[in-house]
């Protein structure tokens, strides 16, 4: 399990745009890394909307928002459009990222138990060390927390 103080592992995945997206590519910068089970889901459509329209003041604290999924860069295109999203999607359908974060595991829903992502998000600090990790994230009022989280951070270093 994964602890804040880590290094981040590292990785390369593809975006919505077809175009690779790795972890050492945000080196200097902060990175909110959140990992989020499907796309076109109420919970996780109102994450993405939630972090795209705070965007400007991650920009502004320095930092950038990637989310992580196991659907195909072509799902995320489709999410991304629908939403106007303004976000980084990545996809991780062998959920090898998934696994490395730790967030890819056994769940049970409505009494059966299958594997998928626990909604997670990583605050990753501009050295490529976790920052701070959110584990079985609520959606309502999960952004805001992070941006507090994220300037009080900063305000320490």
């Amino acid at each position: 399990m994964l602890i804040a103080g880590e290094a981040a592992p590292d990785f390369c995945l593809q975006d919505d745009d077809l175009q690779e997206a790795c972890l050492h590519s945000y080196l200097g910068r902060w990175l909110v890394l959140y990992f989020y089970p499907r796309d076109n889901t109420s919970g996780c459509t109102r994450e993405a909307l939630d972090f795209t329209a705070a965007k400007a003041t991650f920009q502004v604290l320095g930092a950038d928002v990637v989310a992580i999924s196991p659907d195909s860069s072509a799902s995320h295109r489709k999410f991304r459009e629908k939403h106007d999203l303004k976000i980084r999607l990545l996809s991780d359908s062998d959920h090898e990222v998934m696994e490395a974060y730790d967030v890819w595991a056994k769940k049970k829903t409505f009494g059966r138990e299958s594997y998928g992502v626990l909604r997670s998000t990583f605050l990753i600090d501009p050295n490529g060390d976790i920052a701070r990790i959110w584990r079985s994230v609520k959606v309502k009022g999960h952004v805001d927390e992070v941006i507090e989280t994220l300037k009080a951070l900063k305000r320490s270093v």
